[in-house]
């Protein structure tokens, strides 16, 4: 399905930033399992909240890519915002952030930890 499609109300350059993060997502981990509402698309291990490793969530002026566990993660270069006990998020405005190594690096860094947290869980 289309993201203007899910999100009918985002502007353009907001559904292709959307659109960007989803390929990245989708390229580091290309086994997740996505799933939307009207307001987020999720990836993860499988349904529900327990299983969900990243969240992308289209804003009107930005995207929120939110990562579970993300307060648990390194992150010396500061990308991540939040004040949560556990998820954290990066507010994404311009599809040159998308490009940035620092950004799939962490990325990769947040499904390796979330590989462990859900082993351990099983």
């Amino acid at each position: 399905m289309k993201l203007a499609q899910i999100f009918p109300d985002r502007p353009p350059e907001i559904l292709d930033i959307a659109s960007r993060l989803r390929s990245l997502v989708l390229e580091i981990f290309p086994d997740a399992v996505e799933s939307h509402d009207e307001e987020n698309l999720g990836f993860g291990f499988g349904e529900g909240y327990k299983l969900l490793v990243f969240v992308i969530s289209p804003q009107s002026d930005h995207v929120n890519l939110g990562i579970a566990g993300g307060a648990g993660l390194a992150d010396p270069k500061g990308l991540m915002e939040g004040r949560g006990k556990v998820h954290r998020h990066i507010k994404v405005r311009r599809v040159a952030q998308i490009d940035n190594p620092d950004l799939k690096g962490l990325m990769v860094n947040a499904l390796r930890a979330a590989r462990v947290r859900t082993q351990k869980c099983a």
